[in-house]
C-alpha cells in the first residue's frame, strides 16, 4: 500500500476537523483512499477521523441537501467499523435518494422520469469506467482487468439498457456511431452533459468497493440500477392500488404496464452482470459478508404490494432482513390482490375485468422471468456457496423463484382474468403454472424475452 496516498487523505481530513466547514469536506481525498485500498482495508486512523467528523454533524450549518449528503456518505463509509454493514450501505442507497413508500402518491406519475435519470447515470458511469480502463486513463480498481472481448459485451448490453431510457430523456439523437465502444462514448457524454452538480457528486460518492478488483465497479452499478428499477416498480404498484381503490381501471392498467416495461428494460442488466469474471466475483465477494440481496427493501416492497406473503415467509429471514417492510405488512399494507378483489366485488364491466387481468398476468410473467434469470446467474457465480447475508445462497433463490406473484390470476375470461386460486390454467403451456414460471421456452424462460434469454445464455458460457 502506498503510504503517501494515506498521508494525503488523513492530512486533508485532519485539516478539515480543525476548521469544519460543511461546504469544504474533503470528499475527493477520502474517496480516493477508499478506492486505493478498498473499503474493507481502510486504515484505522482514517476511520477514526471519519467517525470524529460524524460527531460534528449536528453542529454544522448549511443547506440541508449538503448536510444530508455528508451524513449519508459517512453512513456508507463507516458501515464496516460500525458493524452494521449490509446491502443498503454497500450500495450507498441513501446517497441515490430513490423513490420510497412514504412519498406522496401524487408523485407516482413522476417516478418514471426520476428513475430514468438515475438508471441512465448509473449505467453510463459503469460504461465510462470500462472505457477509461480500456483507454489506460485510470488506475482505479486495477486488479483482474477483463479482456477486450468481455468489455465489448458490456458496451453492447449497457447500450441496450440505455437506448430506451435516453429516448425518453431526448438524449439519444447523438448516438450516431456504429461501433459499441464509440456509441458508448457518445452515450456517456450525453448523460454527463445533462447531469446537475448534485447528481455528479452522488455518482462519485456512491461507489465504495470493498476491494480493488475491476469487476466490482460493474457489480455495484448494476445492483444500484436494479434497486432503482424495483423502487420504480413499488411506486407504480402503489399507484395501481390507489387507482383500483377509486375504481379507475385505466389508471391501474397504466401503472401495471409501466411496471412491466421497466422490468423488461432491466433485462440487459443481467447480461451485463453475466460478463463478470467468476474468479473476480468470488475474490471480492469474500469481503461482502453481511450484505445480501435478501436485504433488498425495494424487492420485498414489490413482492408484498402484489400479494400478502404467507405467514411462514413473513416470519422468516426473508422479512426479518427488511424489518420496516415486515412492519408494513403486519400493519395491514394493502395489496394489489386485495384492491382487485374489492373492485371486482362492486361489479366491474367485463372488458375492464379482462384488461386488468391481462395487465396483472403480463406483469406476473415478467417478474417470474426476472426471478428465474436471477437464480440461473447466481448458480453460475456462486455454485453451492452460501449467501453473504447469512443466507443459504442459491438454495434460497431456488425456493423463492416459485412464489406466486398474485394469488388471484387465471385466464377466467378470454384474454386473461382473475381467479382466487392464483393458477393460470389455459392448458397450453403459455401461462403462469403452479410454480409461478412461464412454461413456453427452454428452462422456464419466455421465448420472446430477448434480454432475459441473452442473459441466460451468458450464464451458461464458461468463465
Amino acid at each position: 500500500m502506498d503510504r503517501a496516498v494515506v498521508s494525503v487523505s488523513t492530512a486533508e481530513l485532519s485539516s478539515w476537523l480543525r476548521n469544519p466547514d460543511l461546504m469544504k469536506f474533503p470528499y475527493a481525498a477520502v474517496v480516493r483512499e477508499y478506492h486505493h485500498v478498498g473499503k474493507h482495508f481502510v486504515p484505522p486512523e482514517l476511520l477514526r477521523m471519519l467517525a470524529e467528523a460524524r460527531t460534528l454533524l449536528p453542529s454544522l450549518h448549511g443547506p440541508w441537501p449538503h448536510v444530508h449528503t455528508l451524513a449519508s456518505f459517512l453512513d456508507t463509509a463507516l458501515d464496516k467499523p460500525d458493524q452494521r454493514y449490509d446491502y443498503p450501505t454497500y450500495l450507498a442507497l441513501s446517497l441515490l435518494q430513490l423513490p420510497g413508500p412514504d412519498d406522496p402518491l401524487e408523485q407516482a406519475l413522476f417516478a418514471r422520469p426520476r428513475c430514468d435519470r438515475l438508471i441512465a447515470q448509473l449505467v453510463a458511469d459503469a460504461l465510462a469506467f470500462e472505457l477509461a480502463a480500456q483507454d489506460g486513463r485510470t488506475t482505479l480498481l486495477p486488479r483482474m482487468r477483463p479482456d477486450a472481448a468481455v468489455v465489448g459485451k458490456r458496451y453492447r448490453h449497457g447500450l441496450r439498457v440505455l437506448r430506451p431510457v435516453l429516448g425518453r430523456m431526448a438524449l439519444d439523437s447523438g448516438l450516431t456511431e456504429v461501433g459499441p465502444a464509440d456509441q458508448a462514448r457518445q452515450a456517456c457524454v450525453a448523460v454527463r452533459g445533462d447531469m446537475s452538480f448534485a447528481e455528479r457528486r452522488a455518482m462519485k460518492l456512491s461507489i465504495l468497493p470493498v476491494d480493488t478488483i475491476h469487476d466490482e465497479y460493474l457489480f455495484l452499478r448494476v445492483l444500484q440500477a436494479f434497486e432503482t428499477t424495483f423502487a420504480l416498480l413499488s411506486t407504480h404498484l402503489r399507484g395501481a392500488i390507489a387507482a383500483l381503490r377509486q375504481g379507475e381501471v385505466d389508471r391501474a392498467v397504466y401503472f401495471l404496464d409501466g411496471a412491466r416495461t421497466a422490468l423488461e428494460e432491466s433485462g440487459p442488466l443481467f447480461s451485463m452482470l453475466a460478463t463478470m469474471q467468476v474468479e473476480a466475483f468470488r475474490t471480492f465477494r469474500q469481503f461482502t459478508e453481511g450484505a445480501s440481496a435478501i436485504q433488498s427493501r425495494n424487492y420485498k416492497l414489490v413482492e408484498s404490494l402484489c400479494s400478502m406473503p404467507d405467514p411462514g415467509r413473513i416470519d422468516s429471514q426473508a422479512y426479518f432482513s427488511v424489518p420496516d417492510v415486515r412492519m408494513r405488512v403486519l400493519a395491514g399494507q394493502e395489496t394489489l390482490d386485495e384492491a382487485c378483489a374489492a373492485l371486482l366485488g362492486t361489479g366491474v364491466p367485463e372488458p375492464d375485468r379482462v384488461r386488468l387481468g391481462a395487465a396483472m398476468e403480463s406483469f406476473a410473467r415478467t417478474l417470474a422471468r426476472w426471478r428465474q434469470t436471477h437464480y440461473r446467474l447466481a448458480v453460475r457465480m456462486l455454485g453451492e456457496a452460501s449467501g453473504t447475508g447469512y443466507t443459504q445462497g442459491t438454495p434460497y433463490l431456488a425456493a423463492v423463484r416459485d412464489l406466486p406473484v398474485f394469488r388471484t390470476l387465471q385466464n377466467g375470461v378470454p384474454g386473461g382474468g382473475l381467479h382466487p386460486n392464483g393458477v393460470h390454467a389455459n392448458g397450453n403451456g403459455n401461462g403462469l403454472h403452479e410454480n409461478g414460471l412461464h412454461g413456453n421456452g427452454e428452462n422456464g424462460l419466455h421465448a420472446d424475452g430477448e434480454a432475459v434469454l441473452e442473459a441466460d445464455k451468458e450464464t451458461r458460457r464458461a468463465p
